[in-house]
């Protein structure tokens, strides 16, 4: 069938974990007219798990083979069933912003294709998907009142990285003290527990350390350390896809 001379491409469920993939690999099949696709999932509750999500899916990316799975719009309400709860892969994903299940679609870095499943996702959550950046994780920041303007540019400016010699504490990004260091930064923000999430840029009271940027990712204080902001709260489970040396965008 992939060698039919309509150019056709013949797609496959990626949806199960079974082996038949690597049967029709060993038929010696035209294999860039074969691709993948995930199911969605109509009603609440039956979408994939994670886990189970990334186990198929890596069945098809280790072959080469074309992969897309489904996101779901909030206010769209038409689909293949009377019942219609969204029409997601994830199941996780069912109630979370559009442009959020894109960005951790791509950041698993085994989907090609990211389709709406239902229909008509509206103007502004199409505007949203069309800001996504499917190579590079960018996450959005809510930034706290007294934030100065260095602390704004060394959070969005750079292309950060968390460099490789990890720690659990935080991720490191940190270039920007190197960048800034002639630049001060006045403390504030800095007496209370830094929660998973909070974006932190050194003080002046931080010596070398003045002006890096980090993320929490376990809960500490450090008065040497100003808040600038919070990683939204719907996106603090994409800072799961960072890994040594990963880059990263924050706005």
């Amino acid at each position: 069938m992939s060698f039919n001379p309509y150019g056709l491409i013949i797609e496959l469920n990626m949806s199960n974990d079974v082996d038949y993939l690597n049967n029709i690999i060993s038929y010696q099949p035209n294999t860039p007219f074969l691709y993948g696709c995930h199911n969605f999932y109509p009603q609440v509750g039956t979408g994939l798990p994670f886990d189970y999500f990334i186990k198929c899916s890596q069945r098809f990316k280790k072959l080469g083979i074309h992969s897309a799975a489904f996101v779901s719009s909030k206010v769209g309400e038409k689909g293949p069933w009377s019942v219609s709860d969204g029409l997601p892969t994830l199941e996780m994903d069912r109630k979370l912003p559009i442009d959020v299940q894109a960005k951790q679609l791509w950041a698993t870095g085994l989907i090609d294709d990211v389709i709406i499943g239902n229909a008509n996702a509206s103007e502004a959550e199409l505007a949203a998907l069309a800001q996504v950046d499917r190579y590079l994780l960018t996450l959005e920041v809510d930034f706290v009142a007294d934030i100065n303007p260095i602390e704004e540019t060394i959070v969005k400016k750079p292309l950060h990285f968390w460099r490789g010699d990890i720690n659990s504490l935080e991720i490191r990004s940190t270039m920007p003290r190197v960048t800034y260091r002639e630049e001060g930064n006045p403390t504030h923000d800095n007496e209370l527990e830094f929660p998973p999430g909070d974006v932190l840029v050194g003080n002046d009271g931080f010596g070398p350390y003045k002006n890096e940027l980090q993320i929490v990712r376990q809960a500490h204080r450090e008065p040497r350390k100003n808040k600038v902001g919070s990683i939204k709260q719907e996106q603090l489970f994409l800072l799961d896809f960072l890994k040594p040396w990963s880059k990263f965008k924050l706005k």
